[in-house]
């Protein structure tokens, strides 16, 4: 079988959708992070699936990556780690709360809240963001990592990181790249992991 061709216009598609990304509202998202950081606040990450896995390798890069040499660390809480936690929450209250519930009284405006989701709709990533958008006021930042069309999740986060089409595949593979390419700059910013 000759995969050649097939293999040669991935990545073209790919290259295409990196040069489409908002450079603004990345870095926007990442001064958010930042923020977060220096106020010495939490950053609560999930996702599902795929985006489980993403969320999973955000709070290693940050925790364990970056934050390796320094005296002052990331404090990243990835809400899909926790295998019995979930699904206790799932059996209890229905899958839809799975992340919500793990923030209900814990998450404030000193914290962030990342969430992933290629549709931008999963039901439980959405539901965590009305429980943040619920606040009002002591309600904390939203970055939305988002693909296809952004979804609700677009709608309702503050800031973007937003890849620009209807592929799951190649939303994915962009998703990660913002945690690579995050880990590389403040690692430079701030002198923590020395071998990226």
């Amino acid at each position: 079988m000759d995969f050649k061709e097939k293999i040669k216009n991935y990545y073209v598609t790919l290259k295409q959708v990196i040069d489409k990304l908002n450079i603004d509202e990345l870095n926007d998202s990442m001064n958010a992070i930042l923020d977060t950081y220096n106020r010495g606040g939490n950053i609560y990450i999930c996702g599902n699936g795929g985006s489980a896995s993403t969320a999973s390798h955000f709070q290693n890069d940050f925790n364990k990556g970056i934050s390796y040499n320094l005296d002052k660390k990331f404090n990243f809480i990835c809400l899909n780690d926790n295998i019995a936690t979930i699904m206790a929450i799932a059996n209890d209250d229905g899958y839809e709360k799975v992340f919500s519930k793990q923030i209900e009284n814990k998450i404030n405006n000193n914290d962030l809240f990342i969430a992933i989701s290629g549709s931008g709709n999963s039901k439980n990533v959405v539901t965590a963001l009305d429980y943040c958008l619920s606040l009002k006021e002591k309600r904390p930042k939203i970055i939305g990592i988002s693909g296809y069309k952004g979804g609700k999740l677009f709608e309702m986060a503050d800031y973007h990181m937003h890849c620009p089409i209807e592929n799951m595949q190649i939303d994915e593979d962009i998703h990660l790249t913002f945690c690579h390419m995050m880990m590389t700059l403040f690692s430079e910013l701030l002198g923590g992991h020395k071998s990226c």
